[in-house]
């Protein structure tokens, strides 16, 4: 495989996944656990998700919950609005951006990253409560198959998130 290259991935391996997401989730005891579990599961699986991170809403900022790669990134708030993390808070709507270099509003927490893929997760009403985030050291790296299993994870962590308001 090119390092330029996303890996051929069966869909398979995507419902695998989200089996082993799915059946984790109801044990854990705390909003957190489940973000810890998510971020680890996509990251330890998945070899083109570089960095994995979970930001919640908390006003007008999303602050970093839990994370899985080789290093935590800086920006642990980031405003709703800013960003490519912050547009997708903003508009409620996932973001795929196959090659970072391409978008301004593309805030870099890694010199490593080509591409990005954020995921809102939404609470009752729509709202969205907080995101999925993921980076790649691959250009292109997020095709629709990522982002429909990953609006699915959204979606069992919004149940979650809901359980523990």
């Amino acid at each position: 495989m090119s390092r330029d290259a996303k890996p051929d991935i069966d869909r398979e391996e995507y419902d695998a996944a989200l089996r082993e997401i799915r059946a984790g989730l109801p044990t854990a005891t705390h909003e957190i656990d489940a973000h810890e579990l998510v971020c680890k599961q996509l990251y330890d699986r998945f070899d083109h998700y570089s960095w994995v991170g979970i930001y919640v809403v908390e006003g007008d900022e999303l602050v970093l919950s839990a994370w899985e790669g080789p290093e935590e990134t800086e920006h642990t708030r980031i405003a709703v609005g800013e960003g490519i993390c912050g547009l997708a808070a903003k508009t409620g709507r996932t973001e795929v951006v196959p090659d970072v270099s391409q978008r301004a509003e593309f805030i870099a927490c890694f010199p490593s990253t080509r591409a990005e893929i954020v995921v809102p997760i939404h609470g009752s009403g729509g709202a969205v409560v907080g995101e999925i985030d993921i980076d790649s050291d691959l250009h292109d790296a997020f095709d629709d198959a990522d982002r429909a299993f990953l609006e699915e994870i959204a979606e069992g962590l919004a149940e979650v998130m809901a359980e523990e308001v």
